[in-house]
């Protein structure tokens, strides 16, 4: 599964049209890790990785939620995490890092989407602190634990996401929610952080001879229940239930959407930082493809920015991350 760091085997590769879960080789002796994988995207790519032989652990907010997920997805681990706090996520790592295996895939998918205005328990935005900065300092914490690839997964509202100037203060100011406050621009912001993320680390990676390559995908426009939670939290349960019917009918499923989650998770010789998306008009539907999200989420000094003020607030410096 590892790259071999030929970036003119891009030029062979090719994910063949209408990939789907069928075409997921066996995944018997792997082991992926999963955040967010009690519902929606990470739920089903945890059902299907199990589906095909893989040692799946997902973590979970709530270990009562977890268990009512386990009969639905079959046998795996469950870690407890909260990515709004991070001494959980530091205690979470902490198990991690005293397992004796690697894994061979993290997949970063656990996330909020288009909030009130909320701080985590340690004073950032809600969805930078959730989708950007608790991942940031989960993934850095057990690097040394990762064998093969780190993925992340983004969104089209990427293309929507800005921290302002670019500067450190600006990036500092979007993910501590200082200022103007619109859930669809911190959202779009926290998606961005993403792509900007996943370049960075294959830079560091090369930079510092790590083992795994780091990936991207994006769902399009699946229906889960991250459409609804925005609603809720506001107190708009009508917004909430038209909403959850409208995806029903107009979006893609749940299935469908975590393809390109899946296949960035077990096609063979994708190269470092590849992003995957569906095929579809807009992106919006269809099965994988390899595809580009926009300039500014390949702009280095914006990466290098974001990159520092994430390791300010969260005290997270991967190249010092404790060795397996």
């Amino acid at each position: 599964m590892k790259n071999n760091g030929d970036k003119s085997a891009i030029t062979s590769l090719a994910i063949p049209k209408g990939w789907h879960e069928n075409n997921i080789a066996d995944q018997s002796g792997k082991r992926f890790l999963i955040t967010g994988g009690t519902s929606g995207l990470g739920l089903v790519t945890a059902r299907e990785l199990i589906r095909k032989g893989a040692d799946v652990t997902i973590t979970a907010r709530s270990m009562k939620k977890a268990d009512k997920v386990l009969k639905l997805i079959g046998s795996a681990k469950v870690i407890e995490m909260d990515l709004t706090d991070l001494s959980s996520v530091r205690s979470a790592a902490a198990g991690v890092n005293a397992e004796k295996e690697k894994y061979n895939v993290v997949i970063l998918n656990a996330g909020v989407m288009a909030t009130p205005f909320t701080s985590t328990k340690d004073g950032f935005e809600l969805q930078m602190g959730t989708n950007h900065l608790g991942h940031f300092a989960f993934a850095g914490l057990i690097k040394n634990k990762i064998s093969d690839r780190l993925i992340s997964m983004s969104s089209q509202a990427h293309r929507m996401g800005a921290f302002g100037s670019g500067s450190i203060s600006d990036v500092r100011d979007r993910c501590c929610g200082v200022g103007k406050y619109s859930p669809w621009a911190a959202y779009g912001a926290s998606k961005l952080a993403n792509l900007l993320f996943t370049a960075e680390v294959e830079r560091r990676r090369i930079e510092n001879n790590w083992s795994f390559i780091p990936l991207a995908a994006h769902p399009g426009w699946a229906s889960t229940n991250l459409f609804s939670v925005g609603p809720e939290m506001a107190g708009k349960k009508l917004q909430s239930q038209a909403t959850t019917f409208f995806n029903s009918i107009f979006a893609q499923s749940a299935l469908r959407g975590a393809l390109p989650m899946l296949c960035a998770a077990t096609f063979p010789n994708l190269i470092g930082s590849s992003y995957l998306g569906p095929d579809g008009p807009g992106e919006m539907r269809g099965t994988p493809k390899l595809t580009r999200a926009r300039a500014l989420a390949y702009d280095q000094t914006l990466a290098a920015n974001l990159w520092a003020v994430s390791e300010e607030l969260t005290g997270v410096t991967w190249e010092d991350s404790p060795h397996a």
